[in-house]
C-alpha cells in the first residue's frame, strides 16, 4: 500500500541520486530519465456498437485483481451493475445533475477529493456523461490529464467515434480503435 504522495517522494529522492552518482562518480551530466508527468489516460474509439463497453468492462474487472487502490467506473446508466466486480464503485452521472462539461470536471473533482487511495476512473460513454461536444472533448482532456499528473490516477475513457474524427490532441490518447 503506497500513498500516492509517498510514491512521488520516493520518486524524486531516485531522480536526486541517480542525479548525483551520474554527475559526482562518472562525471558526466545525464539529463533525468525519469519524466516528471505521470498522465495515463487511455481512449476507446469506435463508433457505436462496436463493443467499446464490453472492452471496458474487460479491462474494469482484469485491473479489479490487481489493483492496490480503489476503482471507480461512471456510466450514464446502472445497466452494467451486474457485470462489474463488486470491488468496483458505480456511479451513474445522470443522478447528479452534471449538465455541461465544466460541472463533469467538478464532479470528477469531486470524487478525487473524496477517495485519496483512488487508483483509476472509467468513463463509459465519455461524450454523453462528460456533456462534451465537439468542442469541449479537448478542454476537458487536458483537464483529466492535469488530474492524472497531479493525483497519479489513470483514466479509461470509452468514446464514441472512430479515431479519426477525434483531434490530433486526443489522437494521442486512443489505444484501442474499432
Amino acid at each position: 500500500f503506497c500513498l500516492p504522495w509517498r510514491k512521488k517522494l520516493w520518486m524524486t529522492i531516485f531522480k536526486i541520486l541517480v542525479e548525483f552518482f551520474c554527475r559526482i562518480y562518472y562525471n558526466i551530466n545525464i539529463p533525468v530519465l525519469i519524466k516528471e508527468e505521470f498522465t495515463m489516460i487511455q481512449i476507446i474509439a469506435g463508433e457505436k456498437g462496436k463493443g467499446k463497453t464490453k472492452i471496458l468492462l474487460d479491462k474494469v474487472n482484469a485491473d479489479v485483481l490487481e489493483a492496490k487502490g480503489s476503482i471507480v467506473y461512471l456510466d450514464k446508466s446502472t445497466k452494467h451493475m451486474y457485470e462489474l466486480s463488486n470491488k468496483v464503485r458505480l456511479i451513474n452521472v445522470h443522478d447528479y445533475c452534471v449538465e455541461n462539461a465544466s460541472e463533469f470536471v467538478g464532479f470528477i473533482c469531486g470524487i478525487i477529493s473524496q477517495d485519496h487511495d483512488l487508483e483509476k476512473v472509467y468513463l463509459d460513454s465519455f461524450l454523453k456523461v462528460a456533456c462534451a461536444g465537439d468542442s469541449d472533448i479537448e478542454p476537458v482532456l487536458k483537464k483529466l490529464e492535469m488530474l492524472s499528473n497531479k493525483f497519479e490516477i489513470d483514466f479509461v475513457l470509452s468514446v464514441s467515434k472512430n479515431a479519426d474524427e477525434l483531434t490530433e490532441e486526443a489522437k494521442k490518447f486512443v489505444t484501442v480503435s474499432l
